[in-house]
């Protein structure tokens, strides 16, 4: 992968270890449901594991953003990849669900298609630091592209024989090797050179000033577009189309890397579309036309069509990902940043944590994509007031 002329040695390391994240990421993230279902869970109990998930993120990223201000970033990541490593050894042994809920609270588990972990807010703002303005987004983009394909082969490999066979065997395993992963991720984390992104003055450190207002108005839309997301985590999809249709985990693992894949290389285009129409427009104008999609997959009669839709909402889904990064940084101070990337990812994570319980319960009720369609209308209302809100606001860069 081609890097900005810019990135420095640390940009690089972060991407690789968002990369192997990704894989992680993907591949329990597919394999979750069917494990928990194969272990006698109802879909309610596994829409409850999945909030437990989301639910300990955003309580780790808060932790993170109000205290981690004063240690090393190094040392922060370190310590999140102690806590992966943890998650997977735990989740390969844990069988109650009640020590399933913990495990899932405390630990670094994320059934979503994009990063909602504690390793988020960290990595970004370091990658702010070890990249020029000009090559911010384009930065950004290759670090949600690396995890986004390296997510489309853990997706993938979750219908590998190696790992499904015998299956009773095969689901510790899997979870096994997301700990495992997590070595390799400690030691590119080993590896960096800056010990901060930014060194804030005493008076400010970690506080928002300046960019407040603007913030605090993003975190809201923010979380508006994440509490519909929490509708349509890539577990409870992983779910429905097995509820709705019947399908093999080899063919939601399949259909999973097909999306991932397009979902990754639309992300290429987002930096060249933002160039030309700006963070915001680029947001909105992919953003849209991939609910409508979302929506009609729910309508869909056959699982063909079905999967059609929800690929055709994929390709477009996550364009607005490395646009909405470089807007939050862009809009920022720079001794504000780490400050305004937890602020915007603690609610964003908060947001998404409960709609998986009303999720799986829809979905016990009845095999229509009622999530889908509650979820895609209520990204379509954020994307229609971002654009509303802060069309206006425009970045230094874009002016």
């Amino acid at each position: 992968m081609l890097f900005p002329p810019s990135a420095t040695s640390d940009a690089r390391r972060l991407v690789a270890a968002r990369a192997l994240r990704g894989f992680a990421d993907g591949l329990v993230s597919v394999l979750l449901a069917s494990h928990l279902a194969a272990m006698g869970l109802s879909a309610a109990q596994v829409g409850a594991v999945v909030t437990a998930t989301l639910l300990g993120s955003a309580a780790l990223t808060l932790a993170v953003g109000l205290g981690g201000q004063r240690l090393p970033e190094r040392s922060v990541l370190l310590a999140a990849s102690l806590l992966m490593f943890a998650t997977g050894l735990a989740f390969a042994g844990v069988s109650a669900f009640p020590l399933l809920l913990l495990v899932a609270f405390v630990g670094t588990l994320n059934p979503s298609g994009g990063d909602v972990s504690v390793f988020l807010p960290t990595e970004q703002s370091l990658l702010a630091a070890n990249v020029d303005a000009a090559d911010r987004t384009s930065l950004l983009a290759r670090y949600n592209v690396a995890g986004t394909l390296l997510a489309a082969l853990g997706a993938l490999a979750t219908g590998a024989p190696v790992l499904v066979a015998p299956e009773d065997a095969a689901q510790p395993r899997t979870f096994l090797l997301y700990g495992a992963v997590a070595i390799g991720i400690g030691a590119l984390y080993l590896g960096l050179r800056s010990g901060r992104s930014v060194r804030a003055t005493d008076a400010g450190r970690g506080r928002l000033v300046e960019a407040r207002s603007a913030v605090l108005r993003l975190t809201a839309l923010f979380s508006l577009d994440s509490f519909g997301g929490g509708f349509v985590v890539d577990s409870l999809l992983a779910l429905w189309l097995f509820r709705r249709f019947d399908l093999s985990l080899e063919t939601v693992g399949a259909v999973f890397f097909g999306a991932r894949l397009l979902s990754a290389f639309s992300q290429l285009v987002s930096a060249r579309l933002a160039a030309r129409i700006g963070l915001v427009r680029t947001m909105v104008y992919t953003h849209l036309p991939s609910n409508l999609f979302l929506i009609a997959a729910a309508f869909m009669p056959t699982a063909s069509s079905a999967i059609g839709m929800l690929l055709a909402r994929m390709a477009l889904s996550q364009m607005d990902v490395p646009a909405r990064q470089s807007y939050v940084i862009a809009v920022t101070p720079p001794a504000e940043r780490a400050a305004a990337v937890s602020v915007t990812n603690v609610p964003r994570s908060l947001a998404s944590a409960l709609p998986p319980i009303a999720a799986g319960a829809l979905l016990e009720a009845s095999d229509f994509g009622w999530p889908l369609v509650i979820g895609g209308a209520l990204k379509i209302t954020y994307d229609l007031l971002l654009l509303a809100q802060f069309r206006r606001v425009v970045p230094k860069e874009e002016c």
